[in-house]
């Protein structure tokens, strides 16, 4: 791996992190303001907690070393809820800037998948 990939993979993972502790935090912290935002999507405000948790799990498998595998499912987690929480605010009109974060760290999400180390691949492709 090039030391450019390298420093492009380590920013982004680092900020898609922080990104997804950040939003876990305040899903699992009872906020009025995050539980009706979650009631005016058509979600019930239980699902932030799930939500919540399962950024922290993600954040954490994506930042431990081995378990490719695991590494597999955090990325498509975070890509599911990301293209999910963008779609839900875009399918309500709301304004991009509520819009925007999830696409933030979709973005992120992909750019840290894409430039991950090998050994945090699940298949490794060899050219003889």
């Amino acid at each position: 791996m090039s030391k450019r990939n390298k420093i492009i993979y380590w920013i982004a993972t680092v900020w898609l992190s922080l990104g997804m502790v950040s939003t876990a935090i305040v899903q699992l912290i009872p906020v009025e303001e995050e539980a009706e935002k979650m009631k005016a999507l058509g979600y019930p405000s239980y699902f932030l907690t799930i939500l919540g948790v399962w950024k922290l799990l993600g954040v954490v498998a994506v930042l431990v070393p081995k378990f490719p595998v695991l590494k597999e499912w955090a990325y498509a987690g975070f890509f599911f809820a990301m293209t999910g929480a963008a779609i839900s605010h875009i399918a309500m009109s709301d304004p991009m800037g509520e819009i925007f974060p999830s696409l933030l760290l979709l973005l992120l999400t992909i750019v840290s998948w894409y430039f991950r180390p090998a050994a945090r691949k699940t298949l490794t492709l060899s050219h003889n």
